[in-house]
């Protein structure tokens, strides 16, 4: 195999041609499928070069300069195309098969609708182009098809005609779209739909067509995704001041799709996951995520599409603000802590692991050598976060002016992140030259936070040393908003603020403090970083009872359950007998019978830190005491508050609210856990739910527990949603969720079963994924077979779809934790993977730098 060669941020350049118009001519006839592209080209500057446009897996028929025959060449993927003209029209036929595209990027069918994926490359799989972001044109669309099986044709903005070919068994439609936008916004979808259709009155008084296009048989499971988008236009124009622009904004569900979304101006191509639910078959967890992609994407409009990127490092200033303003989105509409909980365990747990391991990268990446590598938690969630902490040190008001200052500069055109930065700046007045620091350094920084209180001066003291090692390289200090409470003996705030840290160690002196208090430091996650003081277990139970910030309180009971855990993986590992401090049951006992607490945020404490998020705790991990230790903390505390768990059990049941159901279903996966008498509890909810939610919950208590109920209600549920593909996504998860010794068994035999494909991101996410992500004991089993069994499914998606094969080996690489038994297996996989003649560039990238740590 050619060795993949990587591409370097230092070595952009600004493209010698631009593009200004293209019409786009898809005649859709399966294997012979043709399009016609025909672009106005102008060269940029003094120069004689050729014309250099990339294309894959395409058939090319023709090129034509301003009608008459090009001279071209055809090398590699790139056409080469010989002209002295400044500015002429190119027209580039080219067919193509999408029946036979398996890797789901460009032009492709999904269930029997044609559909396109163009971000970050996929536009090159449709016709020879100047496939990059930087390069904004104004696209016209005709597309052509059956119109029995194609009764709609979709593209991106205004639909400007429509009618009868002269085969009249064909029709086709024009699309217009008024905005340059970059190819990878391209949007197609031709397909036989179930359509919603609803409207929004923007707020200077226009009227938006609204239309959500789902499979057949599905269309009462569209109004949540409906009522999501009008909340988010709504939203948008309130909390930023940012109206919609075009006349009719769309959204289709695919079942076919490696993504949540695609942000495609005017025309989002979604995942179905992120649109179908009614309350027979969603989760309330489903409904919140459809809530939050379709803002998401709705939000791209202005950050992504109106503004974009100008190359592909600079992907998270699209996708950092877009998720930092998605989270503000769902905390202004729910609740602010639970969002903010759910937000800081990616960061944790999956954030922090990859700056741990081999694809450690900054939030803007230096060199790429799959640029859908770069689609990673570090782009996005560190970049949210980055994008959070420049908000706290602005504050609201200030922000605001940054991001209208950044439209009024950039609306229309392809920038970097260091245009944000200054834009920010130059509203504000606040200097963030020390701040940008964060876009180019890789890692987790630590700070280590010791204190002394002095009684005789009334002086607290809090020394902050920040230190960020990335690959054994040292970085420079950052700017770190550090959010900071303490709180007396009394549970009263006498101190709550935030520190402005910038030096590599420095000093923070609070004045007229009547005694020793207890410190809340790094409130609701003010900074990406590790903090590493050393709270003592009073300080840690204070906290969960009297911390201002709910989210603080959380904190504070993930550290009581952290260290109990690995107070008792040191004593297995010293040969002692594990034992619970008295207090942490107590405090988790408070916690339950406190009534004033919001059900949500109880919920979030007793789903008490995973295997996965305890392991990103530490530098190295006995696996097998480490499960042990957690099994006994959790029956410990479970089996000590088996009354007030019934309790709260019992008083949630006809609660018919999210909040209420998420601490009524934790409540019965840990008494299933630790006592098979409440079994009929199960059984009982399991065959009255009313809603997923509660069916589903029962299934986790009866799987956890291992219940001998757990194959009859599997069965059941298995039957009654058979033919319902989301919903038998959460059983294939549940049977890969199995702590049990042949739970690989379980799976290879479910990979035969009707409802499973190979070529379905969704089936294999659901199953495979979900087993190697999250079934941390038996993937990390110590034969070796999880290992090898990934392996086994890598080289099979290789070919199938190598994106999310890419995806999916992130567990086989983040192996240096591990036991040195375990680290020599995972790299034989990997040596494995690198030897196959026909490696992908997306796991060739993975596995190569995973290699390289060995």
């Amino acid at each position: 195999m050619t060795q993949a060669q990587a591409k370097h941020l230092k070595d952009y350049k600004s493209p010698l041609f631009t593009i200004s118009h293209i019409a786009l001519d898809f005649d859709l006839k399966g294997a012979e499928t043709e399009v016609v592209a025909t672009s106005k080209i102008q060269r940029v500057g003094e120069h004689k070069d050729a014309l250099h446009l990339v294309g894959e897996q395409i058939q090319l028929t023709s090129v034509l300069i301003n009608g008459q025959k090009a001279n071209y060449k055809v090398d590699s993927n790139e056409l080469i195309i010989d002209t002295e003209l400044s500015e002429f029209e190119l027209t580039v036929v080219t067919k193509q098969d999408p029946e036979a595209n398996s890797s789901l990027e460009g032009l492709y069918m999904s269930d029997g609708a044609y559909c396109t994926q163009c971000e970050a490359e996929g536009f090159r799989r449709i016709t020879y182009f100047l496939d990059r972001p930087d390069v904004l044109a104004i696209y016209s669309v005709r597309i052509e098809a059956d119109k029995a099986a194609f009764p709609f044709l979709l593209s991106n903005g205004n639909l400007v005609e429509q009618g009868t070919c002269a085969d009249e068994s064909r029709h086709f439609v024009r699309w217009q779209d008024p905005f340059p936008k970059p190819s990878y916004l391209f949007a197609l979808v031709a397909g036989d739909f179930d359509l919603l259709q609803d409207k929004f009155i923007t707020r200077s008084g226009r009227e938006v067509k609204l239309q959500v296009f789902v499979d057949k048989g599905n269309l009462h499971k569209a109004n949540h995704a409906m009522v999501s988008l009008q909340k988010s236009m709504a939203w948008d124009e309130s909390r930023f001041d940012l109206e919609y622009d075009l006349d009719i904004y769309m959204i289709v569900a695919v079942d076919f799709f490696n993504m949540g979304a695609m942000e495609n101006k005017g025309l989002n191509v979604f995942n179905t996951k992120y649109v179908l639910a009614d309350t027979a078959s969603a989760t309330d967890e489903d409904y919140h995520g459809i809530e939050s992609v379709v803002g998401h994407e709705y939000f791209h409009n202005w950050t992504g599409n109106r503004v974009t990127c100008r190359d592909w490092f600079q992907l998270s200033l699209k996708e950092g603000l877009t998720v930092f303003r998605d989270q503000e989105f769902s905390s202004d509409l729910g609740s602010r802590a639970v969002n903010r909980i759910q937000a800081i365990r990616v960061m944790k747990n999956q954030q922090f692991a990859e700056d741990a391991g081999p694809m450690s990268h900054p939030i803007r990446p230096e060199s790429v050598i799959e640029m859908n590598n770069f689609y990673t938690v570090t782009v996005y969630n560190k970049g949210a976060e980055v994008i959070r902490m420049m908000h706290t040190i602005l504050g609201e008001a200030n922000f605001q002016l940054g991001m209208k200052c950044y439209f009024e500069r950039h609306d229309g055109q392809a920038v970097t992140c260091d245009d944000f930065v200054n834009a920010m700046e130059t509203a504000s007045g606040i200097d963030l030259s020390q701040f940008r620091r964060w876009y180019s350094q890789a890692g987790t920084p630590v700070l280590k936070v010791t204190d002394h209180y002095n009684a005789a001066t009334k002086q607290y003291s809090l020394t902050v040393a920040q230190s960020v090692v990335s690959k054994g390289v040292a970085g420079e200090a950052l700017h770190i908003p550090f959010s900071i409470e303490l709180l007396d003996t009394q549970g009263q705030s006498v101190a709550n603020t935030v520190l402005d840290v910038k030096q590599a160690q420095e000093t923070f002196v609070f004045d007229n403090i009547a005694s020793a208090p207890i410190p809340s430091l790094l409130q609701d996650f003010s900074a990406p970083v590790r903090l590493d003081y050393q709270f003592n277990v009073d300080q840690l139970v204070h906290l969960t009872r009297y911390a201002s910030s709910e989210v603080a309180r959380w904190e504070a009971s993930v550290g009581l359950f952290s260290q109990a855990v690995w107070q008792n993986v040191a004593s297995l590992e010293a040969k002692e007998t594990m034992h619970l401090d008295a207090r942490v049951i107590e405090a988790v006992r408070g916690i339950i019978l406190d009534e004033s607490i919001d059900k949500a945020l109880v919920a979030e404490i007793l789903a008490f830190p995973s295997a996965a998020a305890l392991i990103e705790q530490v530098e190295s991990v006995n696996l097998d005491a480490l499960a042990a230790a957690r099994e006994f903390v959790v029956n410990e505390i479970a089996e000590s508050c088996l009354d007030e768990l019934v309790t709260r059990y019992r008083s949630l049941i006809n609660k018919d609210n999210a909040a209420s159901r998420a601490f009524k279903n934790i409540c019965l996966s840990l008494l299933s856990k630790v006592s098979s008498e409440y079994e009929d509890l199960v059984i009982n909810q399991y065959q009255q739910a009313s809603n997923m939610t509660d069916s589903l919950g029962a299934l986790k208590a009866a799987v956890s527990g291992q219940l001998t109920c757990q194959q009859s209600l599997m069965q059941d549920f298995e039957q009654k949603w058979l033919t319902t593909p989301l919903v038998m996504d959460k059983w294939f998860s549940l049977q890969a969720s199995q702590n049990i010794p042949d739970v690989l068994e379980v799976i290879k035999g479910l990979t035969e079963h009707e409802s499973f494909s190979f070529n379905n991101p969704n089936r294999v996410r659901s199953l495979i994924g979900f087993f190697v992500a999250a079934n941390t004991y038996q993937f990390h089993d110590p034969s070796g077979k999880g290992y090898q069994y990934l392996t086994d499914v890598l080289i099979k998606l290789n070919e199938l779809n190598p994106q999310i094969a890419a995806r999916m080996i992130t567990p086989l690489i983040q192996y240096s934790k591990f036991d040195e038994n375990r680290q020599q297996l995972m790299k034989a996989s990997l040596q494995r993977l690198k030897a196959l003649p026909n490696l992908s560039k997306d796991l060739f990238e993975k596995v190569e730098k995973a290699l390289e740590q060995a």
